[in-house]
């Protein structure tokens, strides 16, 4: 208890609350465009669920409706996409070639109440357009590739984003847990590399695993605050004490990487970086879970999420493993 109670005292030293601040802070802009009843319905639906009576004007600000065709003035360095609104046959009949020379994105999204939801397997990049089709602007239709991609194209403001516009904020919240598990694993393989080096192993062992430990946590505790400001809490260390029983199984998570990790040599390495990366993921999913639904995600979840997100952890580092065991 008192060393869990001196990493929490040195994570505690290196979050960036001000960090958050900014982040929530960054301004963006989206574009619609096409079908003016879609566009009409696309602006309050993304508007919706603020939980006041009235629309806060910054969120506003940040959805501008234009026409294709028509001239646009120069663009403001917070534009991130163009969202096309149409029915089927829409974005064959409409010429893309006046919205794409405002070299943006454009996502254009086709309301087919007949139609399953589907789209690219990736964004479009700056300057096309890539078709989605999607049975109504809700939620459940969005949020399969949609809200994921549009999230990508807003790399660095994704938490402005959700602020803003509360539908996308699960989608959001998962790309922040995607990208803080990677960080995550990036830091237990490392440590994982120096235990198994000679000497630079004997040396080193000891502070990689503290330092291994800190960061992870910390980074977790960092993934908490993002997922809070998204939801439109704002950043508050006192609160995020409160949460602590979402992480509450990560120390043990972590003993038990170190343990495997000295038992097998080289497949260990895989197996410290996986359950890092895995028990990062519950983390943000359980703080997700927690304000989509309004409570804990219970242990039953908590650990099918986990065994869920481990092995598929485990399968890509193993096939890493593989793939350099052979080139050796």
């Amino acid at each position: 208890m008192a060393a869990t109670a001196d990493i929490l005292r040195l994570v505690r030293k290196g979050i960036d609350v001000g960090a958050v601040h900014a982040n929530v802070r960054k301004p963006f802009r989206f574009y619609l465009c096409g079908d003016p009843a879609l566009v009409a319905q696309m602006r309050t639906f993304l508007l919706s669920g603020h939980g006041t009576e009235s629309v806060p004007m910054e969120a506003a600000a940040c959805l501008e409706t234009i026409m294709p065709g028509i001239a646009q003035p120069t663009l403001p360095r917070e534009a991130r996409v163009v969202l096309f609104l149409g029915q089927g046959g829409d974005v064959s009949a409409t010429t893309m070639a006046p919205l794409r020379t405002l070299n943006l994105p454009i996502v254009a999204v086709t309301v087919d109440d007949q139609a399953q939801p589907s789209g690219p397997p990736t964004p479009p990049p700056r300057g096309q357009y890539a078709e989605y089709t999607v049975p109504a602007i809700s939620k459940d239709a969005l949020r399969g590739r949609v809200f994921p991609h549009i999230v990508e194209l807003c790399k660095g403001v994704e938490i402005a984003v959700a602020r803003c516009l509360p539908p996308m904020r699960e989608s959001v919240a998962a790309k922040l847990t995607r990208d803080a598990a990677t960080n995550a694993a990036k830091v237990a393989l490392a440590s994982a590399v120096v235990d198994h080096i000679p000497v630079v192993g004997l040396v080193m062992g000891v502070f990689a695993s503290a330092g291994d430990m800190v960061a992870i946590t910390g980074i977790q505790m960092m993934l908490m605050l993002h997922i809070e400001a998204a939801y439109g809490k704002d950043p508050d260390l006192q609160r995020m004490w409160q949460l602590l029983p979402v992480i509450g199984g990560g120390f043990g998570w972590r003993s038990l990487a170190r343990e495997l990790s000295g038992f097998i040599p080289i497949a260990g390495i895989a197996i410290k970086g996986a359950i890092a990366y895995a028990g990062t993921i519950v983390v943000g999913e359980g703080v997700t879970f927690y304000y989509e639904q309004g409570r804990h995600m219970s242990s039953s979840q908590a650990k099918s999420l986990y065994e869920t997100t481990k092995n598929e952890a485990l399968a890509f580092t193993r096939d890493l493993v593989t793939r350099f065991t052979k080139k050796r």
